[in-house]
């Protein structure tokens, strides 16, 4: 059985890794790597650190518009569809390289799977919102990580195909985290001591524009310990352009590899973010999570009570990192670190397989 796998960005990446384990000596895989995020430390160093195998087919998508994006993608993806035959192409998430791989499949009769199927934020107004409700209208197989993901797919009349089997990154973190801490010396190179500080990601579109970004950085120089912020290139960029000052406690890095970053993630003593796959992460740490936006499509992480959204408001953004404090109980979110295993097994066991 062949298969063509689609990935751009990093949580593409850690969610491919175990998946690609699972699948290896039971299918042939074919990863293309769309370059929607071409950063070394967003892109290659996954591929390095966790193991996967190189890309055979990379396009250079690049930045730009959401649908500049998107359209830039398509061709190449298209022509690598038509090249390898695959029986089943595999997207993951809610990115523009998901919604490029899935439209390029189904445009070819090509069986598309969704790892990561069926979350909703219920904001329209966010891409990722658009991409992951058409990628899955498109989909043959639909991977839901939770019952809830499950629920949205039957409200909106999709119940063919749909496999409720926990979440990749799970898999991908219990069998990372550990090895994280012991190799990576980012704490260290930061000076940071473990549980006394504040660890930052913002890279979503409206959290980079004015006067968004410019509230959460207000909020970030009023905290009181140190504040490690791996800086996203586009968040740099706009930091840079919109003229905004850190303070002296708060300590940009560049870029992350994944090693790094789950040493900085799982030793903090609070996240805030924006990002769905970080909200997950410090779950699954015992971390609380400070997400800065006014929805999540996790929202079992809010429901547990270790995670509590606050949108861009500086004071409220400062309050709920003053006050981040472990949930009353840390129920299991999201499967049981075998998600792969269940993927690769439905996969394997197609009719056409």
């Amino acid at each position: 059985m062949q298969i063509l796998s689609v990935v751009g960005n990093r949580p593409q990446f850690i969610k491919s890794a175990p998946l690609s384990l699972a699948l290896r000596n039971r299918t042939d895989e074919v990863v293309l790597h769309t370059g929607q995020h071409y950063d070394h430390e967003l892109s290659q160093v996954f591929f390095d650190e966790l193991g996967l195998e190189p890309p055979r087919h990379r396009l250079e998508a690049g930045s730009g518009s959401h649908a500049q994006q998107t359209a830039r993608m398509l061709p190449g993806i298209e022509a690598a569809v038509v090249e390898e035959k695959p029986d089943l192409v595999l997207v993951y998430g809610d990115t523009n390289s998901t919604l490029a791989g899935a439209l390029a499949a189904s445009k070819l009769r090509v069986p598309v799977a969704h790892v990561e199927a069926g979350l909703r934020s219920f904001d329209r107004t966010m891409p990722e919102e658009l991409n992951r409700a058409l990628v899955d209208r498109v989909s043959s197989i639909l991977f839901a990580p939770s019952e809830t993901a499950v629920g949205n797919l039957k409200d909106e009349g999709i119940t063919e195909g749909v496999h409720e089997v926990g979440d990749v990154m799970l898999d991908a973190n219990l069998r990372l985290a550990p090895i994280a801490r012991e190799r990576s010396d980012a704490l260290e190179l930061v000076g940071v001591e473990a549980g006394s500080y504040a660890l930052v990601t913002v890279h979503r579109e409206a959290n980079t524009m004015e006067p968004a970004l410019g509230r959460i950085v207000e909020a970030l120089n009023a905290l009181e310990e140190p504040v490690v912020f791996p800086l996203h290139p586009r968040t740099a960029a706009a930091i840079e352009s919109q003229g905004l000052r850190l303070a002296g406690h708060v300590h940009p890095r560049p870029p992350a590899g994944y090693l790094d970053f789950t040493a900085l993630a799982s030793q903090a003593r609070v996240v805030l973010t924006d990002s769905g796959g970080v909200q997950k992460e410090a779950y699954w740490y015992e971390v609380p999570c400070v997400t800065l936006r006014e929805n999540t499509e996790w929202v079992e992480t809010v429901e547990a009570g270790w995670n509590r959204l606050v949108g861009t408001d500086p004071g409220a953004i400062v309050a709920a990192a003053r006050e981040a404090t472990r949930g009353p109980e840390h129920p299991p979110l999201y499967g049981d670190g075998h998600a792969a295993d269940l993927i690769a097994d439905v996969i394997c066991t197609m009719e056409h397989a």
